[in-house]
């Protein structure tokens, strides 16, 4: 098994949140990353709603609501789409090994040596 850890920073650097994923290949697409991610995060979610707090994932008002009302699970495939438009519509910046990552089609090599960030932007008020 092939380990990766993963740093969520802000965009003055600080640390967020720390995870760590399990892949079995040796190498995976930016796609492969950040669907992993989000199934890790939902997991993570249904599992304690209460202590979740940072994460990629986050469900729409009315998962909430229902998930309020019944135990209902979170769409991994609306989650996917909407990481994936966020980091094509610069919601977030990737780095590997502090270069900026630009194509979800990318390969990154999974080993603990690799630096694997996401950096959460912070919209401008008006814009």
């Amino acid at each position: 098994m092939n380990i990766i850890k993963i740093k969520d920073e802000s965009a003055a650097g600080d640390i967020l949140n720390e995870i760590t994923l399990k892949f079995k290949e040796e190498f995976i697409t930016i796609s492969d990353l950040i669907k992993a991610r989000i199934e890790m995060e939902i997991e993570r979610y249904e599992d304690n709603v209460e202590s979740y707090k940072m994460g990629l994932v986050l469900p729409t008002k009315i998962e909430s609501r229902l998930n309020d009302k019944r135990k209902k699970e979170i769409d991994p495939e609306q989650q996917l789409y909407v990481a994936l438009d966020a980091f094509n519509n610069n919601g977030f910046i990737l780095l590997v090994d502090d270069e900026q990552v630009e194509n979800i089609e990318q390969r990154v090599l999974v080993d603990e040596s690799t630096a694997v960030s996401f950096i959460k932007l912070t919209p401008l008020v008006g814009g």
